[in-house]
């Protein structure tokens, strides 16, 4: 890893940094997660787009977090990051896509939702990437040999052109085919990401790319069970909450971005009301990851990451077209979460930990990100005391000397730490900000 001069010199002013870096702790949440920020962007390289030590959706998190980080601080020096490194994410990243190609004819176009046109793996060049679960529930991605290890020199943020002082990031025209994969949670997570970038910096041309995206997945619409929701990936092997709890939240995401507002209501309702239906909300309250093959909740695990996308997706829907309900199927699954997923201490644990794999590790800061969107819409004093309790947590207990964040938020730091693991316990220190 090449230590990148970002850390003294893009985001934070000189007597800023010294400072901070005297403290022998820094109690500010927005402080807090700069610095989180600073040892996260060690991890990115500006030749690849992406943040090494992760994956492929991995990525597309950080992206998000980086935006989420800039729509909540004031600092403009991290706006102009934020903003240059989409600019060259966008650029830079599509020739790590681990399966380009896999489904062909995306660009057609789903006139209306009752409409059957379904287009599965047209070409049938797998890579070899896959998604698996283990005996534990967890999914462990498979990625081609050889994926994502550039030859040549690590590249640094600031050597690219496009980070000259003064420069505009400049904004290439996307072509959607580079960011699916046929795995739709990832094709997905990288339409939240561009719209996150959107929300940043309004270049159309990332929502543009969002809802191209929407559109490729959208045309896979109808599973075996109700002929409704989509699969996981064009194997069409399995349906799952995270798959079809994306699409919700993107569909919502755009209604209330995009022109075509209703289209994307009336996807977003279907999509919940399908959700909704299948039975992968438990008695309890949370959701279990996914159905068995005769369509009923297969009692699997309730990853952190299936109690939170779900909260985003409804308050954007809720946002877009009102509606009571929305709010509070959201605040009791958060709240079941909450009490099913926390420690003694109020602390966020998945059951993989401390030997999470590097998908696992992403997970409990999509809950805190989507909770945290929640709070927004309907404050709730609960909310508040769980974020706080976990950034607090993040920050003092699970932080080594060089600020980067660990897989157990409770502590202690659990060497080594990765672009994973400190991108979702950066969730946290974000969150804090809005509740301070």
């Amino acid at each position: 890893m090449y230590p990148s001069l970002f850390i003294h010199t893009v985001m934070l002013s000189a007597s800023f940094a010294a400072n901070a870096f005297g403290q022998s702790d820094i109690s500010d949440p927005t402080t807090r997660a700069e610095f989180a920020l600073s040892a996260l962007q060690i991890f990115y390289n500006a030749g690849t787009g992406l943040w090494s030590t992760t994956g492929w959706w991995n990525s597309a998190n950080a992206l998000t977090i980086v935006a989420n980080l800039a729509k909540v601080d004031g600092n403009q020096q991290l706006q102009s990051l934020a903003s240059r490194l989409f600019a060259n994410t966008l650029v830079q990243a599509p020739p790590q896509n681990p399966q380009p190609g896999v489904e062909g004819n995306h660009n057609k176009k789903r006139e209306d939702l009752n409409d059957t046109l379904v287009i599965f793996n047209s070409t049938g060049a797998g890579s070899g990437y896959n998604k698996i679960m283990d005996n534990n529930d967890e999914v462990v991605t498979v990625y081609p040999e050889g994926w994502n290890k550039p030859t040549g020199a690590y590249i640094d943020v600031m050597q690219l052109p496009i980070y000259k002082t003064g420069e505009k990031a400049k904004i290439a025209t996307a072509d959607v085919n580079d960011w699916i994969d046929g795995f739709y949670d990832d094709d997905l997570w990288w339409a939240l990401g561009w719209i996150a970038a959107y929300d940043v910096t309004q270049d159309k041309e990332y929502l543009t790319l969002a809802e191209s995206i929407f559109a490729a997945v959208a045309t896979t619409w109808g599973t075996n069970c109700g002929n409704g929701g989509i699969y996981w990936s064009w194997q069409k092997s399995y349906v799952n909450a995270i798959a079809n709890e994306l699409f919700l939240s993107t569909a919502a995401h755009l209604a209330n971005r995009a022109d075509d507002k209703a289209s994307y209501v009336a996807w977003a309702k279907k999509e919940i009301n399908w959700f909704t239906a299948s039975g992968m909300i438990n008695s309890r309250g949370t959701i279990n990851d996914g159905l068995t093959s005769n369509c009923k909740n297969n009692n699997m695990t309730t990853w952190s990451y299936n109690q939170g996308v779900i909260l985003g997706g409804l308050v954007e829907l809720n946002r877009a077209s009102p509606d009571d309900s929305y709010l509070a199927l959201a605040a009791k699954i958060a709240k079941a979460a909450i009490a099913e997923l926390s420690d003694d201490s109020g602390i966020l644990h998945d059951k993989c930990e401390p030997s999470c794999g590097a998908d696992g590790t992403q997970f409990k800061g999509i809950f805190v990100r989507n909770l945290q969107l929640l709070h927004e819409a309907a404050p709730d004093d609960a909310y508040v005391k769980f974020i706080q309790t976990n950034a607090n947590s993040v920050w003092m207990n699970n932080r080594d000397d060089g600020n980067m964040l660990s897989i157990d938020w409770a502590g202690p730091f659990i060497n080594p730490a990765n672009a994973s693991t400190h991108s979702s316990a950066m969730e946290a220190l974000i969150a804090a900000i809005t509740v301070k």
